[in-house]
């Protein structure tokens, strides 16, 4: 009797003790989270959630960012949908939005294929030179393009002469009708090289066996890409082609610094529309601008579930 009283006393210490050190290690562990995440999460709500949960009560409102606030309920989208330039803009998106992921997706994955399965030596020097881009700000690679594009001193005019064309100092870039194409190549060179990698190491996942069948049963390399690779690394362009499709649609600075929209708005976007809206020297309009926002946003939402249900999911398994 008295061995089980004491050690039914022992047990109770032990219990309580533990109970307390349970109790301590919760304290900390939330403690830890707090110090850890919280300043951060602060920062996403301050910075990022309460602006764009504003911009929805603005979109409502006729403000100057000065003024007192005008409720006007939707005027701001009535006068958007009657806007041609906001469809003008939304039309330069939407070539965007279908050419840049097409074209950065296909050089990619054909890059990405011939570095793995042509077995270059030289091959983690072009992924350098590949990737080398996405080091450089976007800025840098603008002013890169625009030395470029340059009529005096342009490289690709400098290119040109030297094969024997002199098209007069042409500037490529005060051409309306080319304007537009003449963006493709800079935000293209800028993310190949990022999707190069990326693909690279989706295909390293492929069993070799696979590769090694078909080849000998005759299959070429575009074979190869078409039905073996494509298929298996599916999930990864899917990926992808979203968050080039998202580049098209929310391409701001490329655009800002090389034409600026122009020329007579042929290069202008949907995004620096909506700043020009609110910024601009002779606009601020802020509650127009946020009208854009919420609309570019609905877009944005709707362009994700396109893609979904245009791009299967694949069920593939090696």
């Amino acid at each position: 009797m008295m061995n089980d009283a004491a050690g039914s006393k022992v047990e109770a210490v032990i219990t309580r003790s533990s109970g307390m050190g349970m109790k301590g290690v919760k304290r900390q562990k939330w403690i830890f989270l707090l110090l850890a995440v919280g300043p951060a999460y602060a920062g996403y709500l301050l910075f990022t959630l309460y602006p764009n949960f504003m911009s929805v009560f603005y979109a409502f409102m006729k403000w100057d960012g000065i003024s007192k606030k005008e409720f006007v309920g939707l005027d701001n989208f009535v006068f958007m949908f009657k806007d041609e330039f906001v469809w003008r803009a939304l039309y330069h998106n939407l070539f965007l939005m279908i050419t840049l992921p097409i074209l950065t997706t296909v050089i990619s994955l054909v890059l990405a294929h011939l570095l793995i399965n042509k077995g270059y030596r030289e091959a983690p020097f072009y992924k350098v030179i590949f990737f080398l881009p996405n080091v450089l700000s976007s800025v840098v690679i603008t002013l890169l393009w625009i030395y470029i594009y340059d009529g005096s001193n342009g490289l690709l005019n400098g290119m040109l002469r030297l094969f024997g064309y002199d098209n007069g100092n042409y500037y490529w870039l005060s051409d309306p009708k080319t304007a537009l194409w003449l963006l493709l190549p800079p935000m293209i060179w800028g993310g190949v090289g990022f999707y190069v990698i990326i693909f690279m190491n989706a295909m390293k996942g492929i069993p070799k066996s696979m590769y090694e069948a078909a080849i000998l049963e005759g299959a070429s390399h575009f074979t190869r890409l078409r039905t073996i690779t494509i298929p298996l690394i599916n999930p990864v362009i899917r990926i992808t082609l979203l968050f080039l499709f998202l580049g098209g649609i929310k391409s701001f600075e490329i655009i800002l610094i090389m034409t600026n929209g122009g020329p007579s708005g042929s290069t202008n976007v949907i995004g620096l529309y909506m700043f020009n809206q609110a910024f601009g020297a002779n606009t601020q309009n802020y509650g127009y601008a946020s009208a854009i926002g919420l609309f570019l946003f609905v877009i944005l939402v709707g362009g994700k579930l396109l893609i979904d249900k245009l791009v299967p999911k694949s069920d593939w398994e090696y």
